[in-house]
């Protein structure tokens, strides 16, 4: 499958692959795995992991490949604290996509901070990021928040297997309907109006899990992480 075809699954209104149609084909631009702290056999997961874990979880509790997928997950929570802040601060996002952004933006830093407790020294850097001006555009702002929300729902369930921590897995149980509601909320504000549109909040009664290729090449190919 070509990496075209994957942000199609994800970019059905073309905002996403609008803003990578610049980014590097190679690793020399994003290296995206090394940010992310994923080293060979090592197992991915989306924003959905970065939940309130409970208070004993701690890094040293945890074995590596939990702590990669953690921290994997703080990679992509960056990207979505960051991404929502700087949209909350445009003057030309408004009225109830402003509100969107707002709230959105203290959840992910919340995640972030969380994430950073748990993982202490082992917990990777921010990343430096360019959103290409989609947090500057209401109607671009809401197609890559669509797309990060479910992109992060579905690294979930495609990580679920590889979880072998107990805290951890709870975590991610309590992190991931906030993460579906973010998506139906952008969905609501984007087609509400009785505007016809093929994406709906419930496209389907069961969902799919999407590998760690898929998710690392998704959020790769738009461009946003640059050093």
């Amino acid at each position: 499958m070509s990496i075209w075809n994957l942000i199609d699954q994800f970019d059905r209104d073309g905002a996403v692959k609008e803003t990578a149609v610049e980014a590097a084909s190679g690793d020399t631009r994003a290296s995206f795995l090394k940010k992310a702290g994923v080293g060979a056999g090592a197992v991915a997961a989306g924003g959905a992991f970065a939940g309130a874990l409970p208070s004993f979880a701690r890094a040293g509790s945890i074995p590596a490949s939990d702590i990669a997928i953690l921290n994997f997950a703080l990679t992509l929570e960056y990207l979505e604290a960051a991404f929502y802040a700087e949209a909350q601060n445009s003057g030309n996002i408004n009225g109830e996509a402003k509100r969107l952004a707002r709230v959105v933006a203290q959840h992910e830093a919340t995640h972030v901070k969380f994430l950073k407790a748990v993982l202490g020294a082992k917990a990777v850097a921010q990343p430096k990021f360019n959103f290409k001006g989609t947090t500057d555009n209401q109607a671009k702002f809401l197609a890559t928040a669509d797309v990060l929300e479910n992109t992060g729902v579905h690294a979930y369930l495609g990580q679920v297997p590889n979880i072998k921590t107990k805290a951890v897995l709870v975590g991610a149980g309590r992190i991931l309907p906030v993460e579906a509601r973010h998506a139906a909320w952008v969905r609501d504000i984007r087609f509400s109006g009785g505007t016809t549109s093929a994406t709906t909040p419930a496209p389907g009664a069961f969902e799919d899990g999407f590998s760690k290729a898929k998710i690392l090449a998704a959020v790769k190919a738009t461009g946003f992480i640059v050093g």
